[in-house]
């Protein structure tokens, strides 16, 4: 049997709106997601906001895009991303696009792209528009991205040595459920919607409902590797794996509270 082919993305920055401080995490994210084939960084470079971009540029191959205003305050590098993505977009070379921006005129982008046929994966902060949001297959926060680094304290008669570790991508943000009975209403709920009493869903299906509500949708927020240890984890289903794909369904004693 063939393998999967991994996703090819294209990656696009808008540079003036995300700090660098996100790089390596955002890269460890994408990562997950398929093989980033185009990275690019768009905006002015010499503005103090983007000081910091350049030492992230050889670190993570990214393709500088510099713009230079000709009028004060025009958003010349959205333009030059969008055409861009355009570009790349009727190339038919990518399976999707990651949109790293918390500016809400990306909107339409986003779903010119995705009305393609295309993924869109959003990223920004938490203040970012529901309309981008929404607008995205999936979106993460660059509030969980960001990798601090831990010092670990060595022995007194060692020379100091600073060992940095940096911290997981996938950190739960701020915006995680810490109450395990949320998590349990959310999953049957989804399950509720879909009308199937009594009978199996499949554990990727319910993760594509969640998301399509919830674009930010993590399993990392409750602490969860995947959806699948997510539903594990309830201990409130029945699993059933078919041709190695995970299905659950209610317990019995649960099963008509759904």
């Amino acid at each position: 049997m063939r393998e999967a082919r991994t996703p090819r993305l294209a990656v696009l920055i808008d540079g003036e709106n995300i700090s660098d401080k996100f790089a390596d995490g955002l890269f460890a994210e994408i990562a997950k997601l398929g093989d980033a084939g185009v990275r690019r960084i768009y905006g002015n470079f010499s503005q103090d906001s983007m000081r910091g971009w350049p030492g992230a540029l050889s670190r993570h191959a990214l393709v500088a895009v510099h713009h230079s205003p000709m009028v004060s305050g025009k958003n010349g590098a959205d333009i030059t991303l969008v055409i861009d993505a355009m570009d790349l977009l009727h190339s038919n070379q990518f399976d999707g696009f990651c949109l790293v921006s918390s500016d809400s005129d990306f909107t339409r982008l986003a779903t010119r792209i995705r009305e393609h046929g295309l993924e869109v994966y959003g990223f920004g902060r938490q203040k970012t528009s529901e309309s981008f949001r929404h607008a995205c297959r999936r979106f993460f926060f660059t509030e969980g991205l960001e990798c601090p680094v831990v010092v670990k304290s060595v022995p007194s008669q060692v020379a100091p040595k600073t060992v940095v570790q940096p911290i997981s991508a996938t950190a739960p943000s701020k915006t995680k459920f810490k109450d395990a009975k949320k998590k349990i209403q959310m999953l049957k709920h989804h399950y509720g919607l879909a009308k199937l009493k009594g009978g199996w869903m499949q554990v990727l299906e319910l993760e594509n409902r969640i998301m399509k509500g919830q674009p930010n949708f993590n399993p990392a927020d409750f602490g969860c590797s995947d959806i699948g240890e997510l539903v594990r984890k309830t201990n409130c289903f029945e699993l059933s794996t078919q041709s190695g794909i995970l299905n659950f369904r209610p317990k019995v004693e649960n099963r008509n509270a759904v």
